[in-house]
């Protein structure tokens, strides 16, 4: 009996977001601008929380986490796609595939993980102000974060395997810009009955359990902010979470587009079309999104500027 975990592909073809030999040039300026504009945005963020003080709080320590997550999630897809476009190879090794899928799997985890952690701070600082700095404090926040690792790490590596222990042959066209996980599972030449029930169980966990977290977060915020008699306590206290709120619809509005999208179309090409969502246009609009709506961002980011210009 042939072993199923071998395989006798080397190689991959991405089909990327189209194959019209008209349109390349197009997305190649298009994912050539975003790609810098994401990257230099999410640095910003990142370079305004480390310069200012003032931010050095639990709330401003997970989104600079955020921000540094969103640069290696687009950077997992839209450079490869980039070159290939350029050298006008769609090819990607075996081992590439796989190591594209387990860092694109991490990183897009840990932005969930993240989201969530950072309406836990939400709560605890709406809910219970006078305990938070008690509550939220500095070791607590480590293992947040070491766990929305080890969480997100752990479960990459369990579908990066699931997908080693099958065997390709045939049909190694891949109708996407990147290794997405079920388009590696509908390619597979062996039984594939296994990693649907893993992908489907592992994936729904990690996706419900976080957005429970924030719903009930968030229900909990609602609730407090309702019992504040003056509105501009009100006012006060929903503009402090504003900005991840924002965040969180747009993360999981576009997710869940992707998903209807896909399974109303049943088209691989309209999925890959639509992922370019929540894989480039999420990450990009999130360092906008924190500069416009947080008044602290804003002050950091002018106060960042003013000192590289008074140093040139």
């Amino acid at each position: 009996m042939e072993s199923e975990n071998q395989t006798c592909v080397s190689e991959f073809i991405l089909l990327g977001v189209s194959e019209d030999v008209l349109l390349q040039p197009l997305l190649f300026g298009l994912f050539l601008s975003m790609y810098p504009v994401t990257f230099i945005g999410n640095l910003l963020i990142i370079l305004a929380i480390i310069m200012d003080s003032h931010l050095h709080t639990p709330m401003y320590f997970f989104l600079s986490n955020l921000s540094s997550a969103d640069i290696c999630f687009i950077s997992t897809t839209i450079p490869k796609m980039l070159l290939n476009i350029q050298t006008q190879s769609k090819v990607i090794t075996y081992a590439g595939c796989i190591a594209q899928l387990y860092f694109f799997m991490l990183f897009g985890d840990l932005d969930n993980f993240l989201l969530t952690v950072m309406a836990y701070d939400r709560f605890v600082a709406i809910c219970h102000p006078l305990h938070y700095t008690i509550i939220m404090n500095p070791r607590l926040c480590g293992l947040l974060l070491l766990a929305s690792w080890i969480m997100t790490a752990l479960h990459s590596l369990l579908q990066s395997l699931m997908v080693l222990r099958l065997s390709f042959c045939e049909e190694l066209e891949i109708p996407h810009f990147f290794c997405e996980l079920n388009q590696l599972i509908h390619l597979a030449r062996s039984d594939t009955f296994l990693n649907d029930l893993v992908m489907y169980f592992a994936t729904g966990l990690v996706a419900i359990v976080p957005l429970t977290g924030i719903l009930f977060s968030y229900s909990k915020i609602v609730t407090s902010i309702f019992r504040i008699s003056s509105a501009g306590g009100k006012y006060k206290a929903f503009s402090t979470c504003g900005s991840h709120l924002s965040v969180v619809s747009l993360f999981y509005g576009t997710g869940l587009g992707v998903y209807l999208s896909s399974a109303a179309a049943q088209n691989s090409r309209a999925s890959a079309i639509a992922s370019v969502m929540y894989t480039v246009v999420t990450p990009m609009l999130n360092p906008f999104i924190y500069s416009l709506k947080n008044k602290d961002i804003k002050q950091a980011l002018k106060k960042l500027f003013s000192q590289e210009t008074f140093s040139t």
